[in-house]
């Protein structure tokens, strides 16, 4: 009869056992905060077995303490406060030996600290379990538990669950510390990208010397550190883009999100929602809600390129985003708010836009505020060297090539040519030479040959002379402040002067000739 009872109560606890261990492995699949996934786990405990203040210690590495990590029913101020060495009180000695220890009862041990005050000690019925949690070979905390002392238990059927559950804490321990440390080196790489980002966008990163760049390069500084909408005006490939970079990266919201759009590239139907975000089933293909750029934007910048391709519709919708600071998605009845510094850009005379009734003529004042000109390549042909060796620069690096130079004939084509699509289009030109060319050195068949069939003299408008529009002259005044201007900042130094703009130092000594240019200061 007796042997029939104690199977009855061992198959008790064995199914107790499977049905606390089936819940505890759902605790743990169910998040990955560890604090939530062990306060579940200590309930579980409790509910089926009556443990009680279960408390999670693990092993700092840098302080080589043991700091409790998730406690039961304990004041987070204590949980902060309490430390143990390796090899003190119960708790340490688990650590330090790798082994289970039990208190029948912590009354009458005196290794039992109870640092953190949690328990009376005069009652006399507490027992107290503790075992390692291990990774590997590795020690890397403790997990104990509470349990009424009674004199006839045996806490061998415990132990052995708390190894079980132990095991299954040590592999979420490692999933989290993975976690945070994947989150440590995303966040690590943000910073580092950001900072690359404000280097690379910085204005003296843009490459310009010329008169026109440098009062766009001031309008960058003065509008950066204000919250005024700013609108980029040129002809395609002009460079608005990198301005809005640099508006950004220079201003207070650096660190915060920069979002850009081209307005141009979105069917109208699909712009709205790219704008404003969409709700699960607004439209057709909606299976999910979705944020728009403006809340991706929120403490950031949005830069809204070709701003001028809006529809009329739109424009309503962003006239009242930029009033009210608020929208709502599409499909949506919650009215969201942001904060964001809006950017935009464009080509077109939107002027006209207005006077032709296709662009709305408040909504072209809210976002005129600040205008700034980006001028055409062919208005500042002083740039057009330094932009030519810095092309040949990237794409030497990029295609592994060891081009230096110029000939002759081929600096002629390049500032004989207007340069319709602007930087963008002097960058494909020099890719492509850098690419066909064989030597040290492009020539003039290097270049595309729609290229070579469009060069033409041009206007040329110039610090020195505004009346001058013979090719000649004005390449000859360009080459001569080029050469007085590098051979001045490098103390005269013919070989480094060379280097610096790309020609030989047999060129360079020529020119220096020709021009009269003393090369001694």
């Amino acid at each position: 009869m007796k042997s029939n009872t104690r199977d009855a109560s061992q198959l008790k606890r064995e199914l107790q056992e499977l049905s606390a261990l089936n819940e505890i492995s759902k605790a743990f699949s169910s998040s990955l905060d560890l604090e939530k996934m062990i306060g579940k786990v200590m309930d579980i405990l409790h509910s089926h077995f009556g443990m009680e203040r279960g408390t999670l210690t693990l092993l700092d590495p840098e302080t080589n303490e043991l700091v409790i990590e998730v406690a039961q029913g304990l004041d987070p101020e204590v949980e902060e406060r309490v430390r143990y060495k390796i090899g003190e009180g119960i708790t340490g000695k688990v650590v330090a030996s790798g082994e289970p220890i039990v208190i029948r009862n912590i009354g009458d041990e005196p290794l039992f600290l109870n640092k953190t005050k949690a328990r009376d000690l005069s009652k006399s019925n507490i027992s107290f379990l503790c075992i390692p949690i291990r990774l590997g070979r590795q020690t890397i905390g403790a997990l104990s538990v509470d349990k009424v002392f009674q004199e006839d238990i045996s806490f061998e059927v415990d132990l052995h669950l708390l190894t079980i559950v132990g095991s299954m804490v040590a592999q979420a321990v490692q999933i989290n510390q993975l976690v945070k440390e994947e989150k440590r080196s995303l966040s690590f790489e943000n910073e580092q990208l950001r900072g690359q980002l404000k280097k690379k966008f910085r204005p003296k990163n843009i490459i310009a010397e010329s008169k026109r760049m440098t009062d766009v390069f001031s309008s960058i500084d003065l509008v950066s550190q204000t919250k005024a909408t700013v609108m980029l005006r040129g002809e395609s490939g002009t460079g608005k883009e990198l301005v809005a970079h640099a508006i950004h990266y220079q201003s207070d919201r650096a660190d915060k999100p920069f979002v850009k759009v081209s307005c141009a590239s979105l069917p109208e139907t699909l712009l709205e929602s790219e704008l404003f975000g969409h709700m699960k089933g607004a439209f057709t293909g909606a299976n999910a809600s979705k944020a728009g750029r403006f809340e991706m934007a929120n403490g950031g910048t949005l830069f809204l390129d070709e701003i001028g391709e809006i529809n009329k519709s739109i424009q309503v919708k962003l006239l009242r985003v930029l009033q009210e600071k608020e929208f709502e998605r599409v499909g949506g009845t919650e009215t969201i708010r942001v904060d964001i510094r809006l950017l935009t850009a464009t080509n077109r005379d939107l002027e006209k836009e207005v006077r032709e009734g296709r662009f709305r003529e408040d909504l072209y004042y809210r976002l005129n505020v600040i205008p700034i000109f980006i001028p055409a390549l062919r208005d500042r042909r002083e740039d057009i060297p330094l932009l030519v060796k810095y092309f040949i620069e990237k794409f030497n690096l990029e295609n592994n090539k060891k081009i230096f130079h110029l000939s002759q004939e081929a600096w002629d084509h390049v500032m004989g040519y207007s340069w319709p699509g602007n930087v963008r289009e002097l960058e494909n030109a020099i890719e492509r030479a850098v690419i066909m060319c064989q030597s040290d050195t492009i020539l003039r068949d290097h270049f595309p040959i729609d290229l070579q069939a469009r060069i033409k003299p041009f206007t040329l408008v110039t610090e020195e002379s505004e009346e001058n529009n013979n090719l000649k002259e004005a390449v000859e005044t360009i080459e001569k402040r080029m050469i007085s201007r590098v051979l001045e900042k490098i103390g005269g130094n013919k070989r480094k002067a060379a280097q610096m703009l790309g020609v030989t130092e047999r060129i360079l000594g020529y020119k220096v000739r020709k021009y009269g240019i003393n090369s001694s200061k």
